[in-house]
């Protein structure tokens, strides 16, 4: 078996459930923040974004580093000299950073301490595909 395809194959299955989280979270806290004075369902909502963060996109996110990581052991460290993969790792960071942002955002609704509006909420939620969407083109076309 080639163990370059099998590492790529798990990383993609680790990003794609990174990255249905990060879409999806951000829409929770939409909801949640709307039924801010409906305690039982608050408490639902509570829930379901710490189950989300904790047990499917944490996990998700460090599989994706693992994995990512031995695809650049795979091909060769050396390709850490092309623009192309720099690139790709800083978006990648920067997707990291919005992941943690998520999990302070998370920690005020689990405190009843949330000060954001639903809208700011739904236009966070752009983030991820808009990154998404770079790192594909990027990885697919390595134009640089």
């Amino acid at each position: 078996m080639n163990s370059y395809l099998l590492f790529k194959s798990l990383h993609l299955i680790a990003v794609i459930s990174w990255m249905a989280g990060l879409l999806y979270l951000p829409r929770i806290f939409v909801y949640h923040t709307e039924n801010h004075n409906k305690k039982e369902t608050t408490d639902i909502f509570k829930t379901m974004e710490r189950k989300l963060f904790y047990y499917i996109m944490t996990p998700a996110m460090v599989l994706s580093w693992l994995f990512g990581l031995v695809l650049i052991h795979e091909i060769g460290f050396q390709q850490l000299a092309s623009l192309w993969l720099q690139l790709k790792l800083v978006l990648v960071i920067l997707l990291t950073a919005y992941h943690f942002y998520l999990g302070f955002l998370l920690n005020g609704f689990k405190l009843d301490q949330n000060r954001k509006t639903s809208k700011f909420y739904r236009y966070i939620n752009e983030i991820p595909t808009l990154f998404l969407i770079l790192i594909v083109f990027i990885v697919v076309f390595k134009p640089i």
